[in-house]
């Protein structure tokens, strides 16, 4: 799917826009920057950590991440052994960055996660942690929790261990810069495997029957003075980058799970009932899922520039449901699979952005060097389920509520304009469409007999840029 970009320019939209998008963060009650207390523990640690005493600088390790980016929780470096491959994943050491219990530890779990508005972030650490010392930046040594994991020739995994040691960056990519080094050949002996991995990746993830919607990434951002609403296909290298982490992931959950300690990343399995309903309604779009072909499989065969596809991925979500976090200490979860992935999971590689993985982190790696779990994680890990799901729920907010305005905005100045678009989905008498210009997802009244992945034509009667509510009546054939 091509790029698609929509901005908000101008002054009759933008500048109300900006005022919604204001008091949509005070409606959320979200901080504006962080206690001076905060801030003052954040420097002083900053300054004054020290390094692990293992020594990985001689390694090029290298991290890919939007363009632009600050924050770098990851680097890697990819090799070729006479088995398949090895794969060492170094996450940036925040817990050493985080004294248990002090300042930046308390407003942490206040916060959650880092949360992302189109008129900025709301970052889980203080820039001194967070896009300093504990980031993962180009040229600067800095501490890490390296994942040493060895592949076979096929992709599984034979062996894992992690530990601290000190590593130096050599560069930060882009994903796009990766992309294009990938395709031309010009890409470093330590990125250049990422193909490789990645795809026999995904190969073990049609093993176990796991699945992923995939579905083209939409994001409110503020650029060149507009306000831009963005859907865009994920490049192939973003899902390949991504294989490591769910690589690593659950290389963390069988860590965990082997000690009975720790928490996973969990999600039922959908209902039989739920399956059935979603395979309906593949038939009724259109594209029928055959009973030989693994739910998984399906979904990967889509083609995303088919307008049906997109009501088949809207129709998929709801099977991607009720993920959530389960807590051992002593006695495994009945249910530790997190469906989608179809396996056990657990989240340990964004801990300068999600509060969970420092938590994972330290876990892994005193199990692998035979040492007792942290006073401190072990006898927290009870509070995080609620923080992280608190959290959740309110980024969740954040987003539905900037994206609700920027397409208020962007539909402001076509009150009464007549608009094309394709039905996604029926919910509750309405319809959810995707107008095809401007790219907005809307709510609309469901005209008699129309279904997912049928056309329409609508009526544009509102679009309010204060609560982003926008409001369509049916154009009669």
């Amino acid at each position: 799917m091509p790029d698609r970009r929509t901005r908000v320019t101008d002054s009759a939209s933008a500048a109300p826009l900006a005022a919604s998008l204001a008091a949509l963060r005070h409606e959320l009650g979200l901080p504006d920057g962080f206690p001076a207390p905060v801030e003052a523990e954040a420097h002083a640690v900053s300054a004054q950590h020290p390094l692990p005493d293992a020594d990985l600088t001689d390694v090029p390790f290298l991290t890919i991440d939007p363009a632009g980016s600050t924050d770098l929780d990851q680097a890697l470096h990819l090799s070729r052994t006479d088995d398949g491959f090895r794969v060492r994943y170094a996450i940036a050491d925040v817990p050493a960055l985080v004294t248990p219990d002090g300042e930046v530890d308390a407003e942490a779990r206040r916060r959650g996660q880092t949360l992302y508005a189109p008129d900025g972030r709301v970052p889980l650490h203080p820039s001194a942690i967070g896009e300093h010392a504990g980031s993962l930046l180009p040229d600067a040594v800095r501490g890490a929790f390296v994942w040493d994991i060895a592949l076979d020739a096929d992709g599984h995994e034979t062996s894992v261990h992690v530990s601290r040691a000190r590593i130096r960056s050599r560069r930060q990519w882009s994903y796009e810069e990766a992309q294009r080094a990938l395709d031309d050949g010009s890409a470093p002996p330590e990125l250049a495997l990422l193909r490789e991995i990645g795809t026999a990746r995904i190969a073990c993830e049609r093993e176990r029957g796991g699945a992923s919607l995939n579905t083209p990434d939409e994001e409110v951002v503020f650029r060149d003075g507009a306000y831009t609403l963005e859907r865009r296909a994920p490049l192939p290298v973003e899902e390949w980058n991504a294989q490591l982490s769910l690589l690593t992931g659950m290389a963390a959950a069988k860590l965990m799970l082997d000690a009975r300690v720790g928490i996973l990343r969990t999600m039922p399995a959908p209902s039989a009932d739920a399956f059935a309903a979603f395979r309906a309604q593949t038939v009724a779009l259109g594209l029928p899922w055959a009973d030989s072909v693994p739910y998984g499989e399906y979904l990967r065969l889509l083609d995303h520039a088919e307008p049906r596809a997109a009501a088949v991925l809207q129709a998929a979500t709801s099977l991607f449901r009720g993920a959530g976090y389960v807590v051992m200490d002593g006695e495994a979860p009945t249910d530790p699979q997190q469906s989608a992935i179809a396996a056990p999971y657990a989240h340990v590689t964004a801990p300068l952005r999600r509060l969970v993985d420092r938590w994972g982190l330290v876990i892994c790696a005193a199990l692998c060097a035979g040492e007792p779990v942290p006073e401190w994680a072990r006898g927290s890990l009870g509070v995080l389920p609620s923080i992280m799901g608190n959290s959740s729920r309110l980024a969740a907010q954040l987003d539905a509520g900037a994206v609700d305005r920027v397409e208020a905005a962007l539909l402001s100045s076509r009150i009464g304009s007549e608009l094309d678009a394709t039905v996604l989905g029926v919910r509750n008498g309405n319809i959810l469409v995707q107008l095809d210009d401007p790219a907005v997802t809307a709510s609309a009244p469901r005209p008699d007999g129309v279904g997912p992945g049928d056309r329409v034509r609508l009526r544009l009667t509102a679009a309010d840029i204060a609560t982003g509510r926008v409001s369509f009546a049916d154009v009669p054939e």
